[in-house]
């Protein structure tokens, strides 16, 4: 795990289908070496960071 808000300079983004209503969202942030994933509610909490590989694999099996 990393520390979400060790990537002050990063540009954070959720999906398109994503609300704006308090839902359960997730940020990912794109163009680094792993993909660090975090709650959409809890920007500074930590971060999951995976490989570009495993994220691939995830979002082609959703």
């Amino acid at each position: 795990m990393i520390r979400a808000n060790s990537l002050p300079e990063a540009a954070w983004r959720k999906s398109t289908y994503s609300s704006d209503n308090g839902g359960a969202c997730v940020e990912v942030v794109d163009g680094l070496p792993v993909v660090p994933v975090r709650d959409s509610k809890n920007k500074k909490g930590a971060a999951l960071a995976v490989s570009r590989s495993a994220w691939a694999s995830f979002i082609r099996s959703l």
